[in-house]
């Protein structure tokens, strides 16, 4: 399917993903969409945000700092692809997509707090995955691990506050009790 996936994609749309995909390196994107939620939305526009900001940091933990040390994968071959976009991809392993899961991992989180914010960063996510595999960075499998690791991301930033708080709160009442 990865083979394919850059001879069925027109030349147009290819440079359209490209554009996207751009937009997202070094996580531009959502860093620019977390300023526009938080400066222009509100409470709800900050908290989304936040979350969405900790859940991209967690992913990238997990899928740049963890997962490509651990899965030591080469890149598509290059001639699976009839375009020179395959010459501008990192030199690190293809797995998993630390793009899918910074975009995933973003969206998912912003998406429980502000729902319209989240559908319409679910385009770009998408935009996203779908480039790195048209590109010849990644293998279709590196994408869906780099989501898996993204919707874990938002997961884990979305309970954690909660675990810690009804901790806390337990802590605090069996203080209370003792003395």
């Amino acid at each position: 399917m990865t083979q394919q996936a850059g001879t069925r994609v027109p030349a147009s749309v290819g440079k359209a993903l490209s554009v996207v995909e751009e937009s997202a390196e070094s996580s531009k994107l959502w860093c620019g969409a977390a300023v526009v939620m938080a400066a222009f939305g509100g409470w709800r526009g900050r908290r989304a945000a936040a979350s969405g900001i900790a859940a991209l940091a967690v992913a990238q933990f997990v899928s740049n700092g963890v997962g490509k040390q651990l899965a030591d994968r080469p890149r598509p071959p290059r001639d699976w692809f009839p375009h020179d976009e395959v010459d501008d991809r990192p030199d690190s392993s293809s797995f998993p997509s630390g793009h899918t899961a910074a975009a995933v991992a973003f969206t998912a989180a912003v998406t429980p707090t502000w729902p319209a914010a989240g559908i319409t960063l679910a385009v770009p996510a998408l935009l996203v995955s779908v480039e790195r595999v048209q590109s010849g960075a990644h293998y279709s499998s590196d994408v869906a691990a780099g989501a898996a690791v993204g919707l874990l991301s938002a997961w884990l930033t979305r309970q954690v506050p909660h675990l810690l708080w009804r901790q806390s709160r337990r802590k605090l009442r069996k203080g209370a009790r003792i003395r």
